[in-house]
């Protein structure tokens, strides 16, 4: 049924009998204000209070929370973080909707593999895994318990997230066919996470360089439902789709994790997944814990400066509307790549063109709360994740995942569903001119009301659940301007802000992070070229250890 004609006849006049306009919520999560203060052209107060630490982390994020704790585990006391939202995550925090926890961005953490020691090394130290008889057990409380994934497809849900229901021979021939394509990708070049880690091979930088439908135009990928699938995975993990992110992105999805499994093949066990009813806010706020009064929040950086003896920073505390000036020895750049050299000081020129060329992906995310269990269409049970097939105007979302799904409760009830909504593709107006990745999707987040994207999300989750209006009481929307950095084609074949490798000089790890001077680095999900826990964790823990190595 078409979108169009699915409303007519049931999600409008639903709505307009149980009167969304009833239903409460607001923009939370993210002061969009305090992110626009540093191109609003602002005069910021001199500085009348100094400050001085032995290391400056700016930026409270995923990165910027590995090194602290990098630092703390080298015995290094000495430093301080500034924020500048009133707590820490990034992108990984969580929130309450309706009394109930539920994650703000990211909501799940795969199980590390052992190119991310790092990360596992964080999970073995909050109890998450132990070595039982010489193997790795994860604590299964905060695994995702079953049923995981579901799809609703030609009107009913379906187990797994690959379109199957009454699909064609054809169809099945394409998804073995990529199922072999992957497999022999994963021959030919080493697929990593965190991929900053390793030098990428010549196949790797080829794909790298053009978008992901070119490629699977070349390969004969013709079929509808293969590709919906493929542009859905891309969406869900780079916030655009085929025509927009890189074939090396596209690949890798699948290639460093657990492959393309194709119906009916001898597949290897899926990796598990972690996840909390508050998403990663579980990993994030154990990051902040320890660190107390050297986690400053509400501050915005607003400029860097390497001085005689070290480095200079100024913040705007925005609670006492003053500036601090900040002066440590060294300090580690959490931010992203636009901000770090905007506040930067004579930003050296690999940061400059690092900078023009990142684009960003906006993302939405809204939670929404239920006073009763939602009955179900026909199909596959209530899962932890749960997509809709469609395209840009039926179902433009990537779906929802269920905030009290780890309880296991018995009896289903009241409950937040959390929707993702990637903008990251969204097109420009025809009476545009053409517009870099990101930005029509960007301007249309922030200028549309609170209650248009509530009346867009109700239409659309109301595909599956016709009485979803009739038991939401609150919907909480967090909009994530640049919520990350999108892997799109480069014509080098770079992937991500690392310089290229050669054979003649093999960047460590210990270059990584992006050492500006003996005093200086940055570290961020944007210099892998895209967003995950294990890349930004990755690149601050290595940032923090550079710094401990010169000395603080």
């Amino acid at each position: 049924m078409k979108r169009r004609d699915f409303l007519a006849t049931t999600a409008l006049p639903l709505l307009a009998c149980d009167q969304p306009e009833a239903i409460s919520g607001s923009f939370v999560g993210i002061s969009l204000d305090r992110g626009h203060l540093l191109q609003s052209g602002k005069t910021w107060p001199t500085p009348d209070i100094t400050l001085s630490t032995g290391v400056l982390i700016a930026g409270a994020g995923v990165a910027g929370l590995a090194a602290a704790r990098a630092l703390r585990l080298k015995g290094i006391e000495d430093f301080a973080l500034l924020e500048l939202e009133d707590e820490a995550g990034g992108n990984s925090r969580g929130g309450q909707t309706g009394g109930m926890a539920c994650p703000l961005g990211a909501h799940y953490l795969p199980l590390p593999g052992d190119d991310a020691p790092e990360v596992q090394d964080l999970l073995e130290e909050l109890g998450l895994r132990r070595r039982v008889a010489g193997r790795w057990v994860y604590d299964e409380r905060h695994l995702c318990h079953s049923p995981q994934e579901r799809l609703f497809f030609n009107g009913s849900w379906q187990a797994g997230l690959l379109p199957m229901q009454d699909v064609a021979a054809a169809t099945l021939a394409q998804y073995h066919q990529f199922a072999r394509l992957v497999a022999r990708l994963q021959r030919q070049a080493r697929w990593a996470i965190p991929a900053s880690k390793w030098p990428p091979a010549l196949i790797q930088q080829a794909l790298a360089a053009i978008t992901f439908d070119v490629y699977l135009d070349q390969q004969g990928f013709t079929d509808q439902h293969l590709r919906w699938y493929l542009d859905y995975c891309c969406r869900d993990d780079y916030g655009a789709g085929l025509a927009t992110v890189s074939a090396w992105a596209g690949i890798h999805y699948f290639a460093s994790r657990h492959g393309f499994a194709a119906p009916g093949q001898d597949a290897p066990e899926r990796d598990g997944v972690l996840t909390w009813p508050q998403g990663n806010a579980w990993l994030t706020q154990r990051l902040a814990a320890p660190l107390g009064a050297r986690l400053q929040t509400g501050r915005v950086v607003v400029r860097i400066a390497q001085v005689k003896h070290g480095v200079e920073l100024d913040a705007f505390n925005l609670a006492t509307q003053a500036t601090e000036r900040w002066k440590a020895r060294r300090a580690i750049i959490a931010l992203p790549i636009f901000v770090a050299a905007r506040v930067l000081e004579n930003p050296p020129d690999r940061l400059r063109a690092a900078a023009a060329s990142t684009v960003y992906a906006p993302w939405l995310v809204a939670n929404l709360h239920l006073k009763s269990a939602l009955h179900d269409r026909p199909g596959a049970p209530p899962s932890w994740d749960n997509v809709l097939y469609g395209d840009a105007q039926n179902a433009p979302g990537l779906g929802y995942v269920d905030a009290s799904h780890q309880r296991l409760q018995s009896v289903p009830g009241a409950t937040v569903l959390t929707y993702y909504r990637a903008l990251g593709d969204v097109a420009a107006p025809m009476d545009s001119p053409p517009l870099a990745p990101g930005v029509a999707g960007r301007r249309l987040l922030l200028a549309r009301p609170w209650s248009a994207w509530r009346d867009a999300i109700l239409a659309e989750l109301s595909l599956p659940h016709p009485d979803l209006a009739a038991r939401v009481s609150r919907i909480d929307i967090t909009r994530y301007g640049h919520a990350m950095a999108m892997p799109v084609p480069k014509n080098n074949g770079q992937i991500g802000l690392q310089p290229l490798y050669s054979k003649r000089r093999q960047l460590s790890i210990s270059d990584q992070p992006g050492s500006l001077s003996e005093r200086l680095a940055v570290a961020h999900s944007d210099w892998a070229g895209y967003s995950v826990f294990e890349e930004a964790f990755t690149l601050g823990h290595a940032a923090a250890l550079n710094m401990a190595r010169r000395g603080i």
